[in-house]
């Protein structure tokens, strides 16, 4: 059975991903990243949901500088959701999907797998650097010229099925995928309940709201 690593946050567009690779046929091993992210319900998560899909997984523990960022320093304030998308928000870690991938690569080599996906995407997002398609196309060279694998030609390559979609379109194409999307999380703020005010929580709301359907975050919250 052919192998991919899937790059898994527990939140919406990550578990996405990793349902669209295992209906492309993947035997999916995960990796879970703890970096030290103030919003760590996110990792618990991600546990539950490669438990319910049968998934090797590991998660790995990087320690960043906890400085600037919003999301590892807990003296800087998690800014509300802007429509001002010129600016790269504090929410920015930096060189992430730079590490994250590394790691990823890494790995697939070792087991022999073919691709690895990640839950990436331009629409619905927050102007972060590293997500952009011509970040991936670059990296996707780095792996040719830069691994054992790729100098032999065989080609790890790095997908990002969603990277063109609107929150609302990942969202309907997990329903239709099956995604437990009541297991997510995504709030950068990692309390009991979603703040309702970050980045993160205002394109989740938008995106089920535009799918014409209700959080099931949000129920729990109510209820």
């Amino acid at each position: 059975m052919k192998k991919a690593v899937v790059l898994l946050s527990g939140g919406i567009d990550s578990t996405t991903t990793l349902y669209l690779a295992k209906k492309e046929g993947f035997r999916c091993h995960c990796l879970i990243f703890d970096y030290g992210q103030r919003h760590r319900r996110e990792i618990e998560s991600a546990k539950r949901i490669v438990k319910i899909n049968n998934c090797p997984w590991q998660i790995l523990k990087i320690d960043l500088l906890k400085k600037d960022s919003a999301l590892l320093d807990r003296k800087v304030k998690i800014p509300q959701h802007s429509n001002l998308k010129t600016n790269i928000p504090s929410t920015y870690v930096p060189a992430r999907n730079i590490i994250f991938l590394s790691f990823a690569l890494s790995y697939a080599e070792t087991i022999k797998a073919e691709k690895i996906f990640i839950g990436a995407h331009i629409l619905d997002y927050s102007n972060y650097p590293d997500c952009r398609p011509e970040f991936f196309k670059a990296f996707n060279r780095v792996i040719l010229c830069g691994t054992k694998a790729g100098r032999k030609g065989k080609r790890i390559e790095i997908k990002t099925p969603l990277i063109n979609k609107k929150k609302s379109e990942i969202i309907k194409l997990g329903i239709k995928l099956g995604v437990p999307f009541e297991l997510t999380w995504s709030c950068y703020e990692g309390e009991k309940y979603p703040c309702g005010k970050c980045d993160s929580c205002y394109f989740r709301e938008k995106g089920f709201k535009e799918a014409g359907l209700k959080d099931p975050l949000l129920k729990i919250k109510k209820s």
